[in-house]
């Protein structure tokens, strides 16, 4: 076994400790779509959402040191989906999973940075022709919608537009 000197341990140690945390991210949903979730597309659906897009921010945040210590808040603003929800199909027996349209999503919020400072940050996103939609599932173009964003916000392009 090889014992390294305690200067090399306690230089080790120290710059392990120098690496900032991954940024925080929370996602929440604006009152009006909340309403909408709970009467036309289903809790669940909303609960999935929101996952989804804290999920592709926080991957995206992950591989830009820029952001460690960053806090993220975000607002699910809108969401169109692709397909019918099962919500949706329970309501109206007639309604085929195979029925489908363009989708979208609209995101708002703030990037408070480590040294304070809060940045707003928004992005919108919904498919004008069905030709080019990428509705495979329910939420097919919302979920495009918020890896375009995380990538987007990754890169600093949303913090220069504000």
């Amino acid at each position: 076994m090889r014992v390294l000197p305690l200067s090399v341990v306690a230089l080790l140690a120290g710059a392990t400790a120098a690496v900032a945390a991954p940024a925080a991210v929370t996602v929440t949903v604006a009152p009006k779509l909340q309403k909408t979730f709970e009467t036309t597309y289903g809790l669940r659906e909303a609960e999935t959402l929101t996952r989804e897009l804290r999920q592709s921010v926080e991957t995206s945040l992950a591989k830009q040191p820029s952001y460690g210590g960053a806090r993220v808040d975000l607002v699910l603003a809108d969401v169109k989906p692709n397909r019918p929800t099962f919500k949706q199909l329970g309501d109206k027996p007639g309604l085929s999973f195979e029925s489908f349209g363009v989708g979208g999503a609209a995101i708002e919020g703030q990037v408070t940075a480590a040294d304070g400072t809060v940045t707003p940050v928004s992005y919108r996103w919904f498919e004008s022709d069905i030709r080019q939609s990428y509705g495979t599932w329910t939420w097919s173009d919302a979920t495009w919608t918020f890896n375009r964003f995380a990538g987007k916000l990754a890169r600093g392009e949303q913090l220069a537009r504000r």
